[in-house]
């Protein structure tokens, strides 16, 4: 059973949210938030798989609040999915940084919203490659507020670096497996020693790790 913390501070789509994934056996909708720090305090307190959270909150907004959890180690476990209605806004990289797993739509289908809980739940990245892509070229490209540490990739054998681009490609771990000839779990592997050695909390992060080190070029 998946459990989902929704936050939003628009009752009538938190009521939304919760009626599509209510529907679905597999999930449970655990509680809603109205803002920020809410959610903040609710994830901790109920420790969800997936918190569904509005980029624009009162109080606290989207970004801040992601941060938060992902700075407390009781929470590793809570994939947090931004929800905006823009899908490239100028946020999303922030909330990416901040350690969120991805983002999805409000606007989304619903068969959609259904995959992307257990694609987040499973702890992939919501990013596919065509989103990837438009969301590199427009945000990673441009100066990061603080560039990565001096050699913070330079633990990483060959091998993890070339699975790191093809994450940030948008590669799950079945492509990247057919894509170097080795086995899905092989290819796991290499993907959790990396998100290790450079302490990322999720494959997001190695996007944003991928991109902002030079290891991939936007529109290459």
């Amino acid at each position: 059973m998946i459990r989902v913390l929704l936050a939003d501070d628009q009752a009538l789509i938190r009521a939304g949210f919760r009626a599509l994934l209510e529907a679905e056996e597999s999930v449970e909708v655990v509680g809603e938030a109205a803002d920020g720090r809410q959610a903040v305090a609710m994830a901790a307190e109920l420790v969800p798989d997936v918190l569904l959270l509005d980029i624009q909150m009162p109080v606290m907004d989207g970004i801040e609040a992601t941060r938060r959890i992902a700075a407390d180690p009781r929470l590793s476990g809570v994939h947090v999915v931004i929800l905006t209605n823009f899908g490239l806004d100028e946020y999303v990289l922030d909330a990416l940084r901040a350690g969120a797993a991805g983002f999805l739509l409000k606007d989304t289908d619903p068969a959609d919203l259904l995959h992307g809980v257990h694609v987040a739940a499973r702890g992939d990245a919501l990013l596919s490659p065509g989103i990837t892509r438009r969301l590199i070229d427009q945000y990673v490209a441009r100066p990061a507020p603080s560039s990565p540490p001096p050699g913070r990739g330079a633990a990483l054998t060959e091998r993890e670096r070339e699975v790191v681009a093809l994450v940030a490609r948008g590669l799950s771990n079945e492509e990247i497996a057919a894509h170097l000839v080795v086995s899905p779990f092989t290819a796991k592997t290499h993907v959790s020693r990396a998100m290790t050695k450079l302490g990322a909390r999720d494959r997001a992060q190695l996007v944003v790790f991928a991109y902002e080190s030079g290891l991939v070029t936007p529109g290459r």
